[in-house]
């Protein structure tokens, strides 16, 4: 490995000190970003255009707002443009096999941000940047069975997913459920998607209400955006967020931090979304032919209560 290349297994580095190499024309990196659904998702756009702009590199980027097809047209004008390195933070997790097979004949080297994909040839892209979001899902499991592990009645869970077939959606799920339901006395009485919004996170939260009221004992929500969301239908419905329904999250967004201080959130699972500095890094790696681990997995905390009010100043986004 060259001097300067990404560790094997390593973590995120800090934003600054981006080792810049002066190439006889810019860097051109094609980046096709998910959409905008999210603070998180806007803090990770923000991040890597700035991280781009830090590094020297000529970033086109293109906002598929939530759909698989806008991003294979824009992944297929990146082909045509003949850039340097292609990124993508890809909506959901399959069917990826075609258009991935494509920039591999074009011979681009493609960076898979944040989300996974599930392909047969993993050969298709060069590394993947971002969260173990199933170890996401065990850490919210592992917090509520540590905090109702008193708990004399069932407890009665209520879940708001992602973008259906998402790889946060179903990794975080899935992590959360390996945990929870080995346990005695756990049931997920609803599991419905909000699509990681703060409108649908409250909406769908309101029909929860309404059909299992003062029942539920839990909520596990994806994603801050839809627990803001449920936090306002709780409130609306006269019950007590954080208090009458414990309420866990994941991401780490300072609004959700903010809650987390007022008891209205029990605990947050942080989500790195600042990828970019690191997005930067492996792409100048590969331009100068280096090798690049398969996996690169930032460091992530968990918050309770008692960190917030110590923790929230220093959140970046």
């Amino acid at each position: 490995m060259g001097e300067g290349a990404i560790a094997e297994g390593g973590t995120l580095p800090e934003a600054t000190g981006i080792e810049l190499i002066q190439p006889v024309r810019p860097i051109v990196l094609g980046f096709s970003q998910l959409g905008s659904e999210s603070e998180w998702r806007m803090a990770n756009t923000n991040s890597v255009k700035e991280a781009a702009k830090e590094a020297g590199i000529e970033l086109l980027f293109e906002n598929a707002e939530q759909s698989q097809e806008k991003q294979f047209e824009a992944i297929r004008s990146f082909i045509k443009r003949k850039v340097d390195v292609i990124a993508i933070a890809p909506v959901v997790h399959s069917g990826w096999d075609e258009i991935l097979t494509e920039v591999k004949q074009a011979g681009i080297p493609l960076i898979i941000s944040d989300r996974s994909v599930d392909v047969g040839d993993t050969s298709l892209y060069v590394t993947h940047i971002g969260a173990d979001l199933y170890e996401e899902g065990r850490k919210a499991g592992k917090y509520l069975v540590d905090k109702m592990r008193d708990a004399a009645e069932t407890v009665q869970i209520v879940e708001l997913r992602g973008t259906e077939g998402s790889s946060p959606s179903i990794q975080r799920g899935q992590g959360f459920r390996d945990i929870v339901l080995k346990q005695p006395g756990y049931k997920i009485m609803a599991s419905v998607d909000a699509d990681f919004t703060f409108e649908r996170g409250k909406e769908a939260m309101g029909t929860l209400l309404e059909q299992y009221g003062g029942e539920m004992d839990v909520l596990f929500a994806q994603n801050d955006d839809m627990a803001l969301g449920a936090i306002e239908a709780i409130e609306e419905y006269g019950l007590r967020p954080g208090v009458d329904i414990v309420i866990i999250s994941v991401d780490g967004t300072r609004r959700a931090f903010m809650m987390l201080g007022e008891g209205k959130i029990n605990c947050i699972v942080e989500c790195n979304p600042l990828l970019g500095p690191n997005m930067m890094q492996a792409v100048q790696e590969l331009v100068a032919g280096r090798t690049l681990p398969k996996r690169i997995v930032p460091q992530e905390s968990v918050y309770t209560e008692q960190m917030a009010k110590k923790e929230t100043p220093f959140r970046k986004y």
